[in-house]
């Protein structure tokens, strides 16, 4: 039986390899598709490693976002750089990152939100995240700013007690540099 050990850090908590072995497992699952921007988006909040005989299989973030609402500004669980390495993947693994990401946000956040790839889509979608049905938005330099390109693949979770939210309403997320979702 191989060794598989999950583990949850903060990325204050993370050693300088085990930020290294996150990054290349992330440029190798997105084939080269993931930018500088993109993994400081991953870092500021709880991390998720799966390793499998001492290599890292699988990693998930979640990082808070501020996200306005219905006129109030929430706490959001944004999860991001959810990846599986080739060879590894339809196991289960991704799940089980999912997993604990979730029970994360449940503990910390009032709901959690994320961006999904096409790939990506269908194991969110079986774990119960949704696709937000409403207008997603960015509160950014210039203020609020639709965001069309992003509706269809932001989904959300609110875990049971979690914030209500109208789900044909708009969600503004705080600005950021790179890709805002």
């Amino acid at each position: 039986m191989s060794g598989k050990r999950l583990r949850s850090a903060h990325t204050s908590e993370l050693t300088g390899e085990e930020l290294g072995d996150i990054r290349v497992l992330l440029d190798l699952a997105f084939d080269g598709d993931f930018g500088e921007d993109d993994f400081e988006h991953a870092l500021g909040g709880m991390h998720v490693l799966l390793r499998e005989d001492g290599r890292l299989v699988a990693h998930g973030s979640v990082v808070q976002r501020r996200v306005l609402h219905g006129g109030r500004a929430l706490r959001a669980g944004y999860v991001e750089a959810v990846a599986v390495r080739a060879g590894h993947r339809r196991r289960g693994l991704g799940g089980r990152v999912m997993a604990e990401l979730e029970r994360i946000i449940a503990g910390a956040y009032v709901f959690g939100a994320l961006s999904a790839s096409e790939d990506g889509a269908a194991l969110y979608e079986g774990r119960g995240w949704q696709v937000w049905g409403g207008q997603v938005g960015v509160l950014g330099p210039r203020g609020p700013e639709r965001l069309p390109d992003e509706e269809g693949s932001t989904y959300v979770w609110v875990p049971p007690g979690g914030v209500r939210l109208d789900r044909a309403g708009r969600l503004d997320f705080d600005w950021r540099d790179g890709d805002v979702l």
